[in-house]
């Protein structure tokens, strides 16, 4: 496993709120955080078939662009009842002209389990995989997972994509229905984060 040893980390992303949280997360390590938006980075095609595919296409591209050590995440909701649907395509089923719709994207996933008379509880986790990858093309891969339900109609009004219609064990209410701290504590990518932290960043 290889240490982190570098003064700055590039978050492959142009997600401000994602930027933040990493920014947040490594401030106390006296590491600096850029993003793939502040180099001008295009986003990448992510043409993986799973969650590390992707990770690595967006983290090894940034990294070999910059020269700096890149980090990329891609997660996602697998259903067990539709053999892992939609997986990396989560966040495809809410794609709109206009943009996404993620209540358009829980309607489908709750009729595609209707139509497949899948029988409750429906199983699901979401996934994160985290890549951190260094310019001479080594890496290192991290996962966490949250484990639990699907519920219908969906509750909460807190959260985004999913969170509505996500039951995590062990808890009564969506990620929908916790506050944002509650549920960063329970998700996967907090999982993820705190396996890199304990491999590379200790």
């Amino acid at each position: 496993m290889r240490k982190f040893d570098a003064t700055t980390l590039l978050v492959a992303t142009h997600n401000a709120g994602k930027l933040d949280e990493f920014r947040q997360i490594m401030a106390p390590l006296g590491i600096s955080v850029t993003s793939a938006r502040d180099h001008g980075l295009p986003e990448p095609p992510e043409t993986g078939t799973s969650f590390v595919e992707n990770a690595r296409i967006k983290a090894h591209a940034a990294a070999r662009a910059t020269g700096l050590p890149a980090l990329a995440d891609d997660s996602g909701l697998e259903v067990a009842a539709l053999n892992g649907a939609p997986g990396v395509y989560t966040a495809d089923w809410a794609e709109t002209p206009k943009g996404r719709d993620f209540i358009m994207a829980m309607e489908k996933a709750h009729a595609k389990l209707i139509e497949a008379n899948a029988p409750q509880p429906w199983q699901a986790r979401f996934c994160c995989t985290l890549v951190l990858a260094w310019p001479d093309g080594h890496d290192e891969v991290f996962e966490g997972f949250a484990t639990g339900q699907l519920v219908w109609p969906f509750r909460g009004q807190t959260g985004h994509g999913y969170d509505p219609m996500f039951q995590p064990d062990g808890d009564a209410r969506t990620f929908a229905e916790m506050t944002p701290d509650e549920k960063n504590i329970r998700s996967h990518r907090n999982a993820a984060i705190q396996a890199m932290l304990r491999a590379c960043f200790t």
